[in-house]
């Protein structure tokens, strides 16, 4: 049985049951499926990789706290899609105290529920399953027989699993350092290879036949490859643009590595070079980053990392003559927004944007501290849309984003990314040096 498991049911108590399904293949045209990609909430617990299974975890039941709801084996099925773990894979390689076939659940929904004050369910998430447990409290509500009872009190499990995912485990975070390696080497790639004249998909393919070949399942969410002015949209992911000699190129992607995300961003120019009005931007991007970095550490707030983002970048566009008057001003009325509409960061794991609760008191608003074992990214970036009549022409359609994902220690913080250059003059030397991106070439295949 896994920790997080042991520690849910520690944190549900003996009076409680919790239903948690997996996720279920999607159709991604007429007879083909999308490539299965488990529920997150459902892997963390269980570690159950397969479609259309059901987790009940109920401590107070000695026998079997840990029940699987599972597809059988089924020989002639397994031809066609693959093997399955079946109900004895279910027991043997996953820790379940129990297992049934997947088709029981509903006639023993009953028995399991049966005396508990509280349910532990999610609603909204799997329909057909909602309907059959409303079915249940529906009818046992009201029959007032000497039937089984239902719990009295549901709640939604997502917030205790949620704080379980938001401090990672020794275990986790050698899992996410991992997934950034294979990220930063992939970025490295990336610089080393571009050139005018390649198209974005090119590049995008350079990055996630890295990610493959490392041993990732492939990225964690749709690249992000944008030349030119493609790089003042935040979430661009058509990718099919030709690179332009004289632009930059910022390229947001992470891969998945058994189950854990990275998230990287790198913005830098297509031919080599930076030009004066670039380098003026990205500087301003990456000071703006390098102290939202030493900010992510024990004690400092969300919102105050949040705030200081927003001061520095704020300040950096007065510089730049993007925004002008009072800083406090400015930044009362938001005019940063028109160039920095986006948080300076978000939780990271299982998912690119990983569960938890950034405000501990939601009516109050009381921002949350950073503790020791958090991973966060830090991505502040400027974006200046081509038609900005407003900003100095030799700005308009700039973007750049910079981003490293971040563990807070008790000591202060590492950085995971920090393989791939983000200093100008390294990014410089790195794609016009031979010398450099051997080096560079060399640290890759040595996994240092």
């Amino acid at each position: 049985m896994k920790n997080q498991l042991k520690e849910f049911m520690k944190s549900i108590g003996n009076d409680s049951v919790a239903v948690i399904p997996a996720a279920h293949e999607k159709t991604r045209s007429y007879d083909t499926e999308y490539r299965f990609r488990q529920d997150s909430d459902f892997y963390y617990l269980t570690g159950f990789p397969e479609p259309d299974a059901i987790a009940v975890i109920s401590p107070g039941n000695k026998k079997a706290p840990y029940i699987l709801f599972v597809r059988p084996r089924d020989p002639e099925m397994e031809i066609w899609n693959g093997r399955r773990e079946g109900v004895e894979g279910a027991v043997k390689n996953y820790g379940a105290s129990k297992a049934y076939p997947i088709e029981k659940f509903e006639e023993m929904l009953p028995k399991l529920l049966n005396g508990k004050e509280k349910l532990y369910y999610r609603f909204g998430v799997d329909d057909k399953l909602d309907k059959i447990i409303l079915q249940y409290l529906s009818v046992q509500r009201f029959r007032r027989l000497k039937t089984p009872y239902p719990p009295h009190t549901i709640i939604d499990p997502t917030l205790i699993i949620g704080e379980m995912r938001l401090h990672k485990t020794p275990e986790e975070i050698e899992l996410m350092k991992k997934s950034a390696e294979i990220a930063a080497e992939a970025h490295i790639i990336a610089m080393k290879s571009v050139k005018p004249g390649m198209t974005e998909a090119q590049v995008e393919a350079i990055i996630e036949h890295h990610f493959r070949m490392r041993g990732a399942s492939g990225p964690a969410y749709n690249s992000i490859v944008g030349s030119g002015a493609n790089a003042t949209i935040l979430h661009y992911v058509e990718n099919n643009a030709v690179l332009k000699d004289g632009d930059l190129i910022l390229i947001d992607a992470g891969c998945e590595y058994k189950g854990y995300a990275s998230d990287i961003t790198r913005t830098f120019p297509i031919n080599g070079r930076f030009t004066k009005a670039q380098r003026e931007i990205y500087d301003v991007v990456l000071e703006t980053q390098l102290e939202c970095i030493k900010a992510t550490r024990k004690g400092v707030t969300v919102k105050e990392r949040q705030d200081l983002s927003i001061e520095l970048l704020t300040e950096g566009m007065k510089k730049l003559g993007l925004l002008k008057g009072s800083t406090k001003k400015l930044i009362k009325e938001k005019a940063y927004m028109r160039y920095y509409m986006h948080g300076v960061g978000h939780y990271l794991g299982l998912d690119v944007h990983d569960a938890g609760r950034y405000f501990l008191d939601q009516q109050t608003r009381f921002s949350r501290p950073f503790e020791p074992g958090m991973v966060l990214t830090v991505e502040p970036g400027i974006y200046i849309q081509p038609d900005d009549k407003e900003a100095p022409a030799k700005y308009r359609g700039i973007g750049v984003r910079i981003e490293d994902d971040v563990l807070v220690t008790e000591e202060g913080n590492v950085i995971l990314t920090s393989k791939v250059p983000k200093d100008p003059e390294e990014i410089e030397e790195l794609m016009n040096s031979p010398k450099k991106a051997e080096e560079f070439m060399e640290l890759i295949a040595s996994g240092r």
